[in-house]
């Protein structure tokens, strides 16, 4: 294969032309990450979800397919893999693709997006011990650290639950032994971009050690970014306009450098591939004359390929810049 190409962009795209203006390109770099969304099933309905996850969704990776991208993988010296969803671990699969990553002779640090209640799910009680076996490091959902704004935000009852999945996994060793790393991820609960990561990072410590005993490694702040569920809550509330303004108004070319789609392939759960999980779920999927899955590219030659944005890719360059590993502009 010696070209990929898009033969379609979202419309409108005014995020190419921002770039052009600040005299910048948006092309990978060597990829790090290769993150995979084994589907889109869930345990919660959140109000952000960019996914538009939730329990009535059937879309799910079958065995075939994870099968097919480990021996992708095994091919490649790609050192992390960052796993998704939906709620990831209730793919049937999860913890035969954890086992077989784990297994491939190149070592690999896999990454799990967990929302923390899926721990109390049926069938789930030997999750937690199963993660920090494996060693695999948690990015766990918590918007704030009240009750009122987290509930809100993705359900009643949900806090209570996230903090006993929090000590239950501080109680594991997650977020103070150096092979289990622990991190929190915060999402506004409205049409506004994040504080600055490091003030609320040591808010969220402190708030959470305090009141219950709990510690964790870093927060990564998150902008909400406006698709699917996000957008659909925006546009019924009249405030998608106002808000796409305060994303564009907010660029920011200092935080291009560090985006995500730059060192990350994202594969959806069909095996099909993408620049990142935002286009995944615009069905920006990469062609090259046909549609494209993981196991028809050649990692060699992805370098310098141009990024495919638009509008929503403001959502990740906005005020200090969003990304899954949180802001990309540190103070």
């Amino acid at each position: 294969m010696t070209r990929i190409e898009l033969t379609t962009r979202p419309a409108p795209d005014r995020f190419a032309p921002m770039l052009e203006s600040h005299g910048l390109t948006l092309r990978r770099a060597a990829t790090r990450v290769l993150q995979i969304n084994v589907g889109k099933k869930c345990n919660q309905t959140c109000a952000h979800c960019h996914v538009n996850a939730g329990p009535a969704r059937r879309e799910t990776m079958s065995r075939d397919t994870i099968e097919r991208i480990i021996a992708w993988l095994a091919r490649t010296d790609i050192p992390v893999v960052d796993i998704t969803g939906g709620a990831p671990e209730l793919n049937p699969h999860f913890r035969f693709l954890v086992e077989r990553i784990k297994a491939l002779p190149a070592l690999r640090h896999v990454m799990d997006r967990c929302n923390l209640t899926v721990l109390f799910e049926p069938g789930q009680e030997d999750l937690a011990a199963f993660l920090a076996r494996h060693g695999v490091e948690i990015v766990a959902s918590l918007p704030c650290y009240s009750t009122e704004n987290v509930d809100e935000q993705r359900g009643a009852g949900v806090f209570e639950q996230s903090i006993r999945a929090l000590q239950s996994l501080n109680a594991l060793g997650y977020g103070t032994h150096p092979k289990l790393a622990l991190h929190l991820v915060y999402n506004p609960v409205g049409a506004f971009l994040p504080g600055a990561q490091d003030e609320l990072e040591s808010v969220y410590k402190a708030e959470l050690r305090a009141r219950f005993g709990i510690v964790f490694n870093n927060l990564y702040t998150i902008t909400n970014m406006p698709i699917e569920r996000f957008a659909a809550h925006l546009r019924r509330g009249g405030e998608w306009h106002d808000y796409m303004q305060l994303l564009i108004g907010a660029f920011n070319p200092g935080a291009v450098a560090g985006l995500m789609c730059r060192d990350t392939i994202n594969v959806g759960w069909r095996g099909e591939v993408y620049d990142c999980d935002f286009n995944g779920m615009l069905g920006m999927q990469w062609r090259n004359g046909k549609p494209l899955h993981l196991w028809d590219i050649d990692p060699a030659q992805l370098e310098g390929r141009a990024i495919l944005t638009g509008d929503h890719c403001f959502g990740c360059t906005a005020g200090a810049g969003s990304s899954c590993g949180g802001a990309t502009v540190q103070p």
